[in-house]
């Protein structure tokens, strides 16, 4: 399907951009003889899907992650492999130590995409922190997918956990970046990966953001992989850092399920917790969903925060139409997560 030639696909993207993801959507549903959507979660037809996968321009991709601040093209190479990467530095950033966070595309994407699609730069500007983007090698995965469910790469250093380790480090001695404020989240296999970062070096982020990921060690094996997508396999222990996760509940490549062993795993690693659940609906967060806050019995500290959103597919929550497997619709998963990092330092 030509998505560009979808009737209505112009307003649609205008709206979106404007920050009417609703009425983009009605739009889109109007043009394609759908029945108008009303707030309903199952109510929601495939078109969504839609604004999930669409490949942008790259144009539209450029514009959408300038935003003013500088944009440098890296390499960074180490025994473990080469990696291009991208780093966003605000425009408010003067040379004194700020926060950084490392993000990790999903398969499919390129750095580029994903910052779009995130929208992760614009919070990078409102709140003056550093973005960088590891992008994988179509040589290292065909798929430009991470490869976190290859035993090689499961553990510190060695493969690519050595790898985007390498470019955390290398970011931080370029820049001035706060050592106790830097942060990994991931999309997918990028989730997967951030997740496999949590566990193999805690010692160097200090909290974790999952989505639509799998949990450290649920596969071991290209076979494994699959089947882990599926019914979660059967994972260990996570990282012991702050966890957020964000996953739909219509997610049809990476089953839900994966998102509540993220959470256990990070759990099995405290001795207690408990656990406060909040019903957020369709008013307040563009779809309604289910956030649940994990904390410790004793000091209460923040082990995990998850999201489920309702109706969520498999894409990036609250994200923007210019980038591949996004919703705009929301919650926005990237206001969420950088709030979530902005309250954690690592050591405390």
């Amino acid at each position: 399907m030509n998505y560009h030639r979808t009737p209505g696909m112009s307003e649609a993207l205008r709206l979106t951009r404007a920050g009417k993801p609703l009425q983009a959507l009605a739009h889109l549903q109007r043009g394609s003889g759908a029945t108008p959507w009303a707030g309903s979660a199952g109510a929601l037809p495939k078109i969504t899907s839609l604004l999930e996968k669409r490949a942008s321009h790259p144009n539209k991709i450029s514009a959408a992650t300038a935003l003013g601040g500088e944009i440098r093209r890296l390499v960074h190479t180490e025994p473990a492999g080469s990696r291009t990467y991208e780093v966003y530095i605000p425009t408010g950033y003067t040379g004194r130590p700020v926060p950084l966070v490392v993000m990790l595309h999903g398969g499919k994407q390129n750095a580029a995409d994903f910052a779009a699609g995130t929208r992760m730069n614009e919070f990078a500007e409102n709140h003056t922190f550093l973005v960088a983007y590891p992008q994988q090698s179509a040589k290292a995965n065909i798929g430009g997918y991470w490869n976190w469910f290859s035993p090689a790469d499961q553990r510190a250093g060695a493969g690519e956990p050595a790898i985007i380790a390498g470019i955390t480090r290398k970011v931080m001695s370029d820049n001035a970046i706060d050592p106790t404020r830097v942060y990994v989240a991931g999309l997918s296999a990028g989730g997967a990966m951030a997740a496999v970062m949590a566990a193999t070096h805690p010692d160097l982020y200090a909290a974790v953001g999952v989505h639509s990921g799998i949990a450290y060690g649920a596969a071991v094996g290209a076979a494994a992989a699959f089947t882990a997508m599926r019914t979660g396999g059967s994972p260990g222990p996570g990282g012991p850092l702050p966890l957020i996760v964000f996953h739909g509940d219509r997610d049809r490549i990476v089953a839900p399920v994966n998102a509540r062993n993220i959470v256990a795993a990070r759990l099995a690693t405290a001795d207690s917790s408990i656990a406060a659940t909040t019903h957020l609906d369709a008013r307040a967060t563009g779809r309604p969903c289910t956030r649940t806050v994990h904390t410790d019995v004793d000091n209460d500290i923040v082990l995990a925060e998850s999201w489920t959103v309702h109706g969520g597919r498999h894409a990036w929550s609250g994200g923007s139409p210019v980038g591949s497997y996004t919703d705009p619709i929301g919650p926005d998963a990237s206001a969420e997560m950088v709030r979530f990092f902005l309250t954690h330092r690592r050591g405390s």
